[in-house]
């Protein structure tokens, strides 16, 4: 598989403070990545140092080989990036219908009506286009984000916490349409996840971090118990 994207030795910034030091890895065509790790070590600060939402960073981060780093969040959105942030960033005095739309101001084709598959997906979401975002339960708000992002027509889509306070049959239902979206439409994947069960399902590689750093990566399988219980148990 080709490289899609790729973070090579980057430091982000808050301030003058390095929250993610050093940081490389690379995500391949097709890949589902699930980075992990305990709160607070950078995983968010990850999602936003792709998508240029820190205040500054160093090193190289580019997609099919264009550099982004310098490059505003409007732009690199352009490069085909979908972005679900963790707290999901839902408009909640905008409509459905107008959450969504706002995903098709970074396609580069024009198209300006809500994607097909955005509705085909998420039922919910197409019979309710015209309710206020506001109302949405915690797991159709997230299901709303989703189809935002989808929107964009994206390569990859970046989800920070996709599955983080959503009762357990809405996480099971939202982990079935991420694998359908990585494994038959080859959107590529990029998680940050706390549930083991839910990286294990989904995943094809992991990045382990720790205090900004990369301290484990490989293949799924990889992930042992010992791996986990070392970065991840408070």
């Amino acid at each position: 598989m080709s490289t899609l994207l790729e973070l090579k030795n980057v430091t982000s910034y808050y301030g003058a403070t390095p929250i993610l030091r050093d940081f490389s890895f690379e995500l391949k065509n097709g890949q589902c990545v699930c980075v992990l790790g305990r709160n607070g070590v950078g995983k968010t600060t990850l999602m936003r140092t792709i998508m240029g939402l820190t205040d500054r960073s160093t090193g190289a981060i580019s997609i099919n080989g264009n550099e982004l780093v310098g490059k505003p969040t409007h732009v690199r959105a352009t490069y085909g990036l979908g972005y679900v942030p963790q707290g999901r960033g839902i408009l909640s005095d905008f409509t459905v219908r107008e959450n969504i739309l706002l995903g098709t101001f970074a396609r580069t084709d024009n198209v300006s009506e809500i994607p097909d598959i955005c509705l085909r997906i998420f039922p919910y979401l197409r019979e309710n286009l015209d309710r206020r975002a506001g109302l949405l339960s915690g797991g159709q708000k997230q299901q709303l984000a989703i189809a935002r992002a989808l929107a964009v027509d994206p390569q990859i889509l970046l989800l920070d916490e996709p599955t983080e306070g959503i009762q357990p049959n809405i996480v099971h239902e939202i982990g079935e349409i991420l694998k359908m979206l990585n494994r038959d439409l080859g959107i590529s994947l990029i998680l940050t996840e706390q549930h083991i069960k839910v990286a294990r399902k989904l995943g094809d590689a992991f990045v382990m971090v720790d205090n900004g750093r990369v301290v484990a990566r490989g293949p799924i399988s990889e992930m042992t118990d010992e791996l986990v219980e070392r970065h991840m148990t408070i």
